[in-house]
């Protein structure tokens, strides 16, 4: 037999929004990246929801664009639908979602993959991780050395991302009808699990869903409410033009559940796999089926459905918010009774997935196992549920992957930092006994976490890592530059209470002044603006839309602002406080039991960290610090 042994720096396993982002992190640091997919026609595929951002995951995105993510890019040149969420709302909790066309955002990304330098696409299917034991010389026990394909070829490397998805152990379940495939009726990978475990990885069973599609010819729009795009679209990505997204949009549309479909899935439950016990994975609380949305909010008289187009060149509608595994023939009965789909025609069937994954606990916060050195992972793999999130994932495992073979610091982001330190702190801190979905209220810091400030935050730790290249981060600095500069402008440039200002204040429905006031102070008003305050700031010099958004929302919200960095100091002041690696749990005496089991497990490396862990208690971090300051630890 011929050894033929492919060397490279590193293999990521899996080519979905994570295996993208993460492969793409690599090969832009200079390392020889093979991404190893089961199908290269499901490169960044959408098996799902054909969308990109939604409340929070928006957040995410631009992070991700920040850091010098590619998922941005990408739906700004395919959506074919953009709107900006809970716009009547503060800032804070602004996301933009835009719905891409399936077909097109898979094939742009693939372009992108295929021609990055350093970057090589291999269909095959990964079977086992080789590795060594490194006990003597490595505090992780393990350390990776490769892999090996199903077809016998050996690939040595630094480094694995794993970016599994959906796919790992897969079955797709529809009624009584089992098939063993991946999302969509892709090949599943069956291989890898075995060796995983055999490393001493814990796995979990998790389970998604998806809705069934559509033909759009027999759907009757007349009888739903149609949802636009927004007239002004505003980019996912800092370093889009906003003139070039200005396009034609396709239309949603809005219709409901009723009586009728609630009773068809009630009279049919025990035919559901959920409810029959077939299904073994735990499914995502905040993405439910119909089944269980008719189970659970039992007095609900009926639940929001959006059509929405798979792209332009198809007529598969999606039908949002009825996801289900019902059986086909329920599921069209089901589907019949909603108002404009009473004569509607399946396309694909709705099903549910089950698939491997892990406990994301093993992980530390550069998403490398603690118990193998050159082993990371992200996705869905990591027990999250999202593009957005798998997406965020990928590109810090990657990043890090790439760090720790060029012996660099590792990319972390906190949670005061950014939604993607929140979704990680999450992940390997927290026991997440079902997929993980991102929400603006599971982060403390939001009114500093806007999507529109995610530049400001993130660009410059981007730069550092070397995906931000030296024009944008110039952009940044310049950005920064004319912010400061129009804010102490408008706190130093006064306005008397003469009749010009009373009359114009009038006007606009806001108290008359008593005494002079900065435009600054005039700007705190909520009935005034900083397009309004122009009729009296004629000197002003005309500046970007990006500029004049922060200088607004940085004045109008200073008292917030200010109170919410306080409260970040405080969080800092604890993740400053670090726990040895090889601390001995066992000698911290008055600890409780959980504690020390829950420390035991996740092995904080800040006492910030150790407090967010469930089961710890502000007792027990109490008794920690007083136990590492005896030890000058």
């Amino acid at each position: 037999m011929i050894d033929y042994r492919e060397k490279v720096d590193v293999c990521v396993i899996g080519a979905g929004h994570a295996g993208c982002e993460a492969a793409l992190a690599c090969a832009r640091l200079g390392l020889e990246t093979v991404i190893f997919t089961v199908s290269v026609d499901s490169i960044a595929l959408m098996p799902c929801n054909p969308n990109v951002g939604g409340s929070s995951k928006g957040h995410l995105v631009r992070e991700l664009d920040a850091l010098g993510g590619e998922m941005g890019k990408n739906i700004d040149k395919t959506f074919i639908q953009s709107k900006m969420l809970n716009v009547s709302k503060g800032p804070a909790v602004h996301s933009l979602r835009a719905q891409a066309d399936k077909a097109e955002y898979s094939r742009a990304m693939r372009k992108v993959l295929e021609n990055q330098d350093h970057l090589t696409v291999k269909q095959a299917e990964v079977c086992e991780i080789l590795w060594e034991n490194t006990e003597a010389t490595e505090a992780r026990g393990k350390k990776v050395t490769g892999v090996k394909t199903f077809t016998g070829m050996y690939y040595d490397c630094k480094a694995v991302v794993l970016c599994t998805g959906t796919y790992l152990g897969a079955r797709c379940l529809c009624g009584e009808s089992i098939t063993y495939t991946g999302p969509n009726g892709l090949q599943a990978a069956n291989h890898l699990t075995a060796s995983l475990r055999e490393m001493g990885i814990e796995m979990r069973r998790f389970k998604t869903g998806t809705p069934a599609r559509m033909d759009k010819r027999s759907i009757d729009f007349t009888k739903m409410e149609e949802q636009f795009g927004d007239k002004k679209i505003v980019p996912f990505s800092f370093s889009t033009d906003p003139a070039h997204v200005q396009r034609e949009q396709v239309s949603c549309w809005l219709t409901y559940t009723n009586g009728k479909t609630h009773e068809i899935i009630r009279a049919n439950l025990d035919r559901s796999p959920i409810y029959a016990g077939i299904i073994e994975g735990t499914g995502p609380r905040y993405c439910p089926s119909i089944e269980d949305k008719v189970v659970k909010f039992a007095d609900k008289e009926r639940h929001q459905v959006f059509i929405e187009p798979e792209g332009i060149h198809t007529n598969e509608m999606y039908i949002s918010g009825m996801s289900s595994s019902l059986p086909e023939d329920v599921q069209l009965a089901m589907y019949r009774t909603v108002p404009g789909l009473e004569h509607c025609k399946i396309v694909r069937n709705a099903y549910a997935i089950e698939y491997d994954c892990i406990n994301a606990g093993q992980l530390d916060a550069a998403l490398e196992f603690k118990s193998v050195k050159g082993l990371f992972s992200a996705g869905q793999f990591n027990g999250s549920s999202g593009y957005e999130e798998a997406a965020c994932q990928g590109l810090v495992a990657g990043v890090n992957a790439a760090m720790s073979i060029l012996g660099k610091k590792p990319l972390t982001i906190d949670r005061s930092e950014g939604y993607i330190g929140v979704l990680i702190d999450d992940l390997v801190t927290k026991e997440n006994r079902e997929p993980y979905r991102m929400m603006t209220s599971r982060a403390e810091y939001r009114l500093l976490l806007r999507q529109d400030n995610a530049d400001l935050r993130l660009r410059k730790k981007g730069y550092e890592a070397g995906l931000v290249s030296e024009t944008e981060y110039q952009a940044l600095l310049e950005k920064e530059k004319l912010i400061e500069a129009e804010i102490k402008r408008l706190k130093n440039t006064f306005t008397g209470a003469n009749k010009e200002v009373q009359s114009f204040l009038e006007s606009h429905g806001s108290a008359s002044l008593k005494t002079a006031a900065s435009l600054a102070e005039l700007l705190c008003r909520p009935e005034l603006s900083y397009e309004i305050l122009g009729e009296i700031d004629r000197d002003r010099e005309e500046l970007p839309e990006a500029v004049v958004e922060q200088v607004e929302i940085e004045i109008k919200y200073e008292g917030y602002i200010v109170r919410q960095k306080r409260q970040v100091e405080q969080y800092r002041k604890m993740e400053k406080k670090l726990i040895p690696a090889d601390i001995d749990y066992d000698e911290v005496s008055s600890l409780r039991l959980e504690a020390r089991q829950k420390l035991k497990l996740f092995r904080p490396a800040s006492i910030g960290q150790a407090s967010r862990i469930s089961g710890v208690s502000p007792a027990d971090i109490s008794v920690l610090l007083v136990y590492l300051e005896k030890c000058k630890m």
